[in-house]
C-alpha cells in the first residue's frame, strides 16, 4: 500500500479517506455549514497535534475527533468496494475495526512531524445537492504548504467528511484501487487485505514506540 497516499489520506481523514451512505440518509449540504464544520474540526485536531500530552492520550483524542468528523463506516465500505459483498460477516467486522485503527495509527505515528501545524480556509463550493467542497491550506514549520479539499456530506443529519481531494486526486478512490489490487493479487481473498492491514498497524505501532 502506497505510504504517501495513506499519509495524506490520514491527514485528511482525520483528515482521512472516504464513503457514502444511501442518499435517503443525506440532505442538502449548506456551504456555510460545511465550512464551519471543517474549521471547527481542524482547530480541534490542530490543538491536539500541538500539545505535549502523552502519545496514548493524544491518540485517543485523535480517535474521538475522527469518529465525530469522518463517515468512517461509509468511507471504509466504499473503499472495500465490490469486495464487501464477497467478505464474510466476520471479515467485514474485522475490516472496519482495522480500517479505523489504520486511520488513527497513521496520524499518531507522525505526531512529531506535525508539531506546529496550522491551517487556513480557502474557497468553498457546492459540489452537488448532497455535498460541498471546502478548501484548506495546511502549513507546517520548515515544509512547503499544501492544499486539501474536504468533501463534506450530510450523514444522518450531521456534516461528515466523506472524501479528501489532494492535488486533484480523490483519496478514497486511490485507496479503493490499492485495496482492490491487494485482494485481486491474492485470488479475491479479502483475508489477504486484512493480513496486510494488520502488518501495517503493527509497523506503525512499532514506529510510534508502543
Amino acid at each position: 500500500m502506497n505510504r504517501r497516499s495513506l499519509l495524506t489520506a490520514t491527514l485528511a481523514a482525520p483528515f482521512a479517506a472516504a464513503l457514502l451512505h444511501p442518499a435517503a440518509a443525506r440532505a442538502e449540504m449548506d456551504i456555510a455549514r460545511a465550512s464551519a464544520f471543517i474549521e471547527s474540526t481542524g482547530k480541534e485536531l490542530v490543538a491536539t497535534l500541538n500539545t505535549n500530552a502523552p502519545i496514548e492520550q493524544r491518540r485517543q483524542q485523535v480517535a474521538n475527533i475522527l469518529r465525530q468528523a469522518v463517515d468512517v463506516e461509509g468511507v471504509g465500505r466504499f473503499i472495500l468496494g465490490r469486495w464487501w459483498r464477497s467478505a464474510s460477516a466476520a471479515e467485514q467486522q474485522e475490516y472496519m475495526t482495522l480500517f479505523e485503527e489504520t486511520l488513527i495509527r497513521n496520524l499518531s505515528a507522525r505526531f512529531g512531524e506535525y508539531q506546529g501545524v496550522t491551517f487556513t480556509l480557502g474557497r468553498s463550493q457546492q459540489r452537488t445537492e448532497d455535498d460541498a467542497l471546502v478548501n484548506t491550506i495546511i502549513q507546517r514549520p520548515s515544509a512547503a504548504a499544501f492544499s486539501l479539499d474536504w468533501r463534506v456530506g450530510e450523514v444522518a443529519g450531521q456534516p461528515r467528511v466523506v472524501d479528501v481531494i489532494a492535488e486533484g486526486t480523490s483519496l478514497r478512490l486511490t485507496q479503493r484501487s490499492e485495496y482492490s489490487s491487494v485482494i485481486s493479487r491474492s485470488g479475491g481473498q479479502v483475508s489477504a487485505l486484512l493480513d496486510a492491514m494488520r502488518r501495517q498497524i503493527a509497523a506503525l505501532a512499532a514506529r510510534e514506540g508502543r
